[in-house]
């Protein structure tokens, strides 16, 4: 299928307004060549994008569906051009790295700096992201590659696992479990959990013990960053299910850190789309895993790091 580029530019502002007469406005051309425009890559598709009645513009499923991937494609192609440019005017290659809270932990840095040993003549940008994006970008095409955890929703990326970390749980110093040095996933299931704002379902239920025993936790308090999680942990407001290097990286003298016995690790990977724009992206994985490969007693700490009772008050 040979789709242009100005129709779906075209109809990604149309979706965005819902309304032809703005949308064709916004990108200074006549109603009826942007209606045409629309049928025409309707018709490509073989089958209808949008809604239309005389008073209102509405999405079809299939069009949520394109949407989103259009406007993937879109931003990817936008910033091949930009990195093409660049580097034709005799700039810098740019590597865009996404990671959330914690990163690869201790293998971080010793990855940076082995990527910028190996390519001294690209330049990396680091995008921090919330929880409200547990693919650090890569979703988006905001970022080139990123330091994900799984399970996540990884539909079109390759990862590559680096580890894998024990969960825990956080809770405050005066709930009935910060005393007791091991819990299973039946002493959390009537407990209320904290967890990020997010639309990545895969990624929630792990987080909520919703994917166990068929059980889906009901009561859960939404945060919108890791401090503001750790907060209401300590208030006593929630527990949360945890990676075990929150001890390390996000310690507060009114929460506990307690391991599960019985719950599954997190992977920490490497991840990018399946066909990277960015030449950059494979040589940060090949760094990414000779690090790994010849680091293994920091891999041993990190994935048996012991859980203490935390800091005292």
């Amino acid at each position: 299928m040979d789709v242009n580029l100005r129709r779906l530019r075209s109809f990604v502002t149309v979706a965005e307004e819902l309304h032809f007469t703005r949308a064709a406005a916004r990108l200074f051309v006549a109603q009826q060549s942007l209606s045409k425009q629309i049928a025409q890559l309707e018709a490509d598709l073989g089958t209808p994008l949008l809604q239309r009645t005389s008073r209102t513009v509405q999405l079809t499923p299939a069009g949520e569906a394109f949407l989103a991937a259009t406007r993937e494609a879109l931003a990817c192609f936008d910033q091949g051009v930009a990195e093409a440019r660049r580097i034709g005017q005799g700039g810098q290659a740019t590597l865009r790295v996404g990671f959330i809270v914690g990163a690869a932990l201790e293998l971080t840095t010793l990855i940076l700096s082995e990527f910028t040993s190996r390519n001294p003549g690209a330049r990396v940008e680091l995008h921090e992201f919330g929880f409200t994006d547990p693919s650090a970008g890569l979703a988006s095409a905001t970022t080139d590659v990123a330091f994900i955890r799984l399970p996540s929703s990884t539909n079109g990326f390759v990862t590559t696992p680096l580890f894998t970390e024990r969960c825990v749980v956080g809770v405050s110093t005066a709930h009935p479990l910060s005393d007791r040095e091991r819990v299973s996933v039946q002493d959390l299931l009537d407990e209320t959990l904290a967890i990020g704002r997010t639309d990545d379902t895969v990624w929630r239920d792990f987080w909520t013990l919703a994917n166990q025993r068929g059980r889906s936790t009901q009561r859960l308090v939404e945060t919108h960053s890791q401090s503001e999680e750790v907060e209401v942990v300590a208030a006593g407001m929630a527990c949360n299910i945890t990676p075990a290097a929150a001890q390390r990286y996000s310690p507060h003298p009114g929460v506990r850190f307690i391991p599960i016995d019985d719950y599954p690790g997190s992977v920490v990977a490497v991840a990018h789309r399946s066909n990277p724009l960015n030449p950059l992206v494979i040589a940060f994985a090949a760094a990414a895993k000779a690090v790994r490969d010849r680091e293994p007693q920091i891999l041993q700490m990190i994935q048996n790091a012991p859980v203490t009772r935390g800091l005292e008050p």
